[in-house]
C-alpha cells in the first residue's frame, strides 16, 4: 500500500517554511523542497492527502525545467534521489518527491497565463468584460478559446486566496522591468509547452507560474505545468458550455461544488472514492506527458 505522506520531517534539517504542498528545508547553500500529498482547493488544505501526489508534481516538474532551460533558467539542481548527499538519503520517503534547488529572492506574484475563459477568469468577464483590466470581445461563452494567450498576474496568499490583479498593479509592486520580462518569460512558457502538449492530444487551458531572481536574473521557480498548477484537458473534449475531460484539480472542485462546503477552512475530509480518482487524474497526466511510468 503506497505511504500518504502530508507531514515531512527531517530531523536535524532546518525546516524554513510550509506552503499548501511543500516543504522547504535549508541545506548547505541550497533548498530542498519537498512535495507532500496534501492537496487544496480554493487554496484551503484538505486533511486527508492523495496518493503519490508529491511524487507526480515533482517528477513532472522535473520533466519541464529540464525542457524549458532555453527559455528561462531555473532553480532545479536534481530530483535523483540516489544522488542526494548523504545525510538526505538517510530518509527514504524522500524518493521521487524531492528537488535539490538554487535559492532565490521570490517575486511576490503569481504569473497566470490563460489561452481559454475559464475559472476566475471567466467570472470576472462574466461581471465586467474583462480580464485582469484587459477588454475582451463580447459574447463569449465559458471554456472559449481566448484570440490569444493572456497574462493574468495575482497576488500571492500564504493564507486565504490569491487576488488577480492588473498588470500596471504588478508594475506597482516589483518595477516595470521585471514585471515585463516576468510576462515575457511566461507567455513563450506557455506557447512552448502549449505547442508539445497539442501534439499529445492535451489542451493546456491555463497554467501558474512563479519567478525568482538569483543576482537581479530572472528565473523560473518552485513548480512548472503540473496538475496542481495547470487546467489539462483532453483534446477533442473542449467546446464553448462543453464539459471536457480534465486531468487536475477540476475533478476535486467540481465535487466539492455539490457538498454545500463554504469554501473556508476547516477543509471537509474527502471520501475514498473522490481522493481515488484525484489520484488517478494525477498519474494519467504524468504520463500522457512524459510517456514514462511514475518512479515510486
Amino acid at each position: 500500500m503506497t505511504a500518504i505522506i502530508t507531514e515531512s520531517n527531517l530531523e536535524g534539517i532546518e525546516r524554513k517554511s510550509m506552503g499548501k504542498v511543500r516543504d522547504i528545508y535549508e541545506f548547505e547553500d541550497k533548498l530542498l523542497l519537498v512535495a507532500t500529498d496534501r492537496i487544496s482547493a480554493f487554496d484551503v488544505i484538505f486533511p486527508n492527502g492523495i496518493p503519490n501526489k508529491g511524487k507526480v508534481l515533482t517528477q513532472l516538474a522535473a520533466f519541464w525545467f529540464d525542457r524549458t532551460r532555453h527559455i528561462i533558467d531555473n532553480h532545479f539542481i536534481s530530483a535523483d534521489f540516489s544522488s542526494f548527499p548523504e545525510m538526505l538519503r538517510r530518509f527514504e520517503f524522500l524518493r521521487g518527491r524531492s528537488t535539490l534547488c538554487r535559492k532565490a529572492r521570490v517575486m511576490p506574484i503569481e504569473c497566470v497565463v490563460r489561452g481559454y475563459l475559464e475559472g476566475s477568469a471567466w467570472k470576472e468577464y462574466q461581471a465586467t468584460g474583462k480580464m485582469a483590466g484587459i477588454e475582451l470581445p463580447s459574447g463569449l461563452k465559458r471554456r472559449s478559446r481566448l484570440p490569444e494567450p493572456i497574462f493574468t498576474p495575482a497576488t500571492k496568499a500564504e493564507t486565504g486566496h490569491d487576488e488577480n490583479i492588473t498588470f500596471e498593479q504588478m508594475v506597482e509592486k516589483v518595477g516595470r522591468a521585471a514585471a515585463e520580462s516576468a510576462r515575457e518569460a511566461a507567455l513563450k512558457l506557455y506557447n512552448f509547452a502549449y505547442d508539445l502538449l497539442d501534439k499529445k492530444d492535451i489542451v493546456l487551458a491555463d497554467t501558474k507560474f512563479e519567478f525568482g531572481f538569483i543576482d537581479d536574473k530572472l528565473i523560473l521557480i518552485d513548480e512548472a505545468l503540473t496538475p496542481d498548477s495547470s487546467r489539462f484537458w483532453v483534446k477533442g473534449t473542449v467546446s464553448p458550455d462543453g464539459e471536457p475531460i480534465s486531468f487536475d484539480k477540476q475533478y476535486l472542485r467540481d465535487y466539492l461544488e455539490t457538498t454545500g462546503w463554504n469554501k473556508t477552512p476547516p477543509a471537509p475530509k474527502l471520501p475514498a472514492e473522490v481522493v481515488a480518482q484525484t489520484a488517478k487524474r494525477y498519474l494519467d497526466i504524468f504520463e500522457k506527458i512524459t510517456g514514462n511510468p511514475l518512479v515510486v
